[in-house]
């Protein structure tokens, strides 16, 4: 597998006023490998976060992104360059079917300049990208949901409907945004079971950040560890959890 990174950030930086968010924030991540950000609450981990994703615009450092530097972080232009991403709290249409929703997103796929009304949109859906939708549903173990609604489906399905929504239109680097909040943990584990398995068979790249250690430990590749702003430690988990700076940071002395 190339060891170049799919995505790559130097020196992210960004400030609100005068609190200092981010500080020289340095990271990458390569294909087939997940990232976790972490960090306490103040850390600077949303920031980097969002910086990356485009939500909010850097005042310093440079992202490269499949060897190409980025020139806009509009999240548009990141969607371009081959960045998926999923939400905390997980973002669907509540009255569309799971497989309208894939067919939907396979559509903008196909046709990403055009410009399409709402009226008659679904009775276009009845045929169109069906069968690849199917098979993402199947990817993701939601064949079984294919006719249900987001608003009458498990949380857990939904967020695995999120993430197939992300995946199917061919991203080589995901950012998932807590992917876990408001799952059991049944529903964790399966979620990123999931995940791990399709990171590796798709060879991509995928940055997480998460409040439940079970998932970071059993999952994650290489950690990025934040505290006011800046990379406190970065490795392997089991390296970081290791680090005595990093338990009396964020792990605790029993870590």
């Amino acid at each position: 597998m190339n060891d170049a990174p799919l995505l790559q950030a130097r020196g992210l930086s960004k400030s609100f006023g005068g609190v200092k968010a981010v500080q020289g924030v340095d990271l990458s991540v390569q294909a087939g490998r997940m990232l976790a950000l972490m960090g306490p609450n103040g850390a600077g981990k949303s920031t980097t976060f969002n910086v990356l994703n485009g939500q909010l615009q850097p005042d310093a450092g440079e992202v490269w992104i499949q060897g190409q530097r980025v020139l806009s972080h509009e999240p548009r232009a990141l969607w371009q360059l081959g960045v998926g991403r999923t939400f905390q709290i997980a973002q669907t249409f509540s009255q569309m079917t799971a497989l309208q929703q894939v067919q939907l997103a396979l559509q903008a796929k196909a046709r990403p300049h055009a410009r399409q009304w709402w009226q008659g949109l679904l009775s276009q859906l009845a045929t169109q990208h069906r069968t690849e939708a199917m098979h993402w549903l199947d990817q993701l173990g939601l064949a079984d949901q294919a006719d249900q609604c987001p608003a009458n489906m498990p949380y857990g399905w939904v967020k695995r409907l999120e993430l197939a929504l992300c995946l199917c239109q061919s991203p080589r680097i995901v950012l998932m945004d807590e992917p876990t909040a408001g799952l059991s943990a049944q529903e964790r584990l399966g979620l990123m079971q999931l995940t791990r398995r399709l990171t590796t068979e798709r060879a991509i790249a995928v940055i997480f950040t998460e409040h439940s250690l079970d998932a970071v430990f059993g999952f994650a590749d290489d950690m990025v560890l934040l505290s006011q702003g800046q990379v406190v430690a970065h490795g392997h988990p089991d390296e970081v959890r290791r680090m005595a700076h990093a338990q009396a940071l964020y792990f605790g002395s029993a870590a």
